[in-house]
């Protein structure tokens, strides 16, 4: 420190006496032994104090109270800015990794909208951040449609990994895809051994089976579905019981299902359609199906699209989760 104490009061003293270019550009390149020793901003302030301390012996008295005070601001100023630039680094180093699971869900997470003549699908998922929590798959079977339905509750690459998990278990049941309680079962079992304890995963799974117009589904803690009977122009509400992927590897699921007729609709959604208030004083399943029936002679897109942007433009509206719906029409 010596040596800083000796070069810093040359470097002053030169330039008090000529105030030239020449020897401001020297005090600024200084700055760099600075940083490169770690000298704190407070260290800097009394390196100041001293040269002229010795420089201006005589005119010293009445500012070293105000040096004093000086050194102790830096103390504070340099303890909040090392905070910050670790909150920085942090921040920096969060969006990397937001970036790296936004491009895993790219590329890993892809999945082909079913095309059959019996039923017609439209699908809309809306992230609240970079990446989404929520993730929708299809299979079209030349005997059945299946759609997986899922809400992770993580973000990140974990979550991202956990997503391409459940997409490629969901891949090696194919045969079995039209019985939602096997599928469901092994992908608990897949979950409850390779995904940490932090994490958790909801889940709707329905399958309809082209030779019998029947839509059969089931559920692991997810948000119940709609479904709309054209004949009694009504909506019900689809429940289905069973706990969260993973919690336990031996739980049971139940099948269930009912018989679509022309123009009647599956409305799959996440918690991030039916929770866009900040109070709990509305309907909000109510305004849902509402809003879905001014518009349920449209297309399936149509309506997915009709619905978000409704919402959206609803007084105290708040998308708080990342905001998915799948709708499937009887053709």
């Amino acid at each position: 420190m010596k040596d800083l104490e000796r070069e810093y009061h040359k470097i002053l003293s030169d330039y008090v006496k000529d105030q030239n270019e020449r020897n401001l550009y020297i005090g600024q390149n200084f700055v760099r032994q600075l940083i490169r020793r770690n000298v704190a901003p407070e260290d800097v302030v009394s390196l100041h104090k001293e040269a002229v301390e010795s420089i201006f012996p005589e005119e010293i008295e009445g500012l070293r109270t105000a040096y004093d005070f000086l050194i102790e601001m830096m103390v504070h100023y340099g303890m909040a800015l090392r905070e910050h630039q670790s909150l920085v680094q942090k921040q920096a180093e969060l969006q990397i990794e937001m970036n790296i699971a936004a491009n895993v869900q790219k590329t890993m997470l892809q999945t082909k909208m079913p095309n059959s003549n019996e039923i017609e699908i439209g699908m809309l998922s809306t992230p609240l951040k970079t990446v989404n929590g929520d993730y929708v798959h299809f299979i079209d079977d030349e005997n059945y449609v299946s759609i997986a339905v899922t809400d992770v509750v993580g973000k990140g690459v974990p979550a991202a990994l956990c997503m391409s998990m459940v997409k490629y278990g969901l891949e090696t049941m194919r045969e079995s895809g039209h019985i939602p309680s096997r599928v469901l079962a092994v992908l608990n079992r897949i979950v409850e051994q390779n995904v940490d304890d932090s994490m958790f995963i909801s889940m709707f799974y329905g399958c309809f089976v082209l030779e019998e117009n029947k839509f059969y589904y089931g559920s692991a803690g997810h948000e119940p579905a709609f479904l709309y009977r054209a004949k009694e122009d009504k909506f019900h509400d689809l429940e289905a019981n069973g706990m969260l992927l993973g919690i336990i590897p031996t739980a049971r699921y139940i099948d269930n299902e009912v018989v679509l007729e022309k123009d009647d609709m599956i409305v799959i959604v996440t918690d991030g359609v039916t929770e866009f208030r900040e109070d709990d004083t509305i309907d909000e399943r109510g305004v849902v199906a509402s809003l879905i029936n001014d518009v349920k002679h449209l297309a399936p897109q149509q309506i997915c699209e009709y619905l978000y942007q409704k919402l959206e433009e609803m007084h105290e509206f708040n998308l708080k989760d990342d905001f998915t719906v799948v709708v499937i029409k009887k053709n």
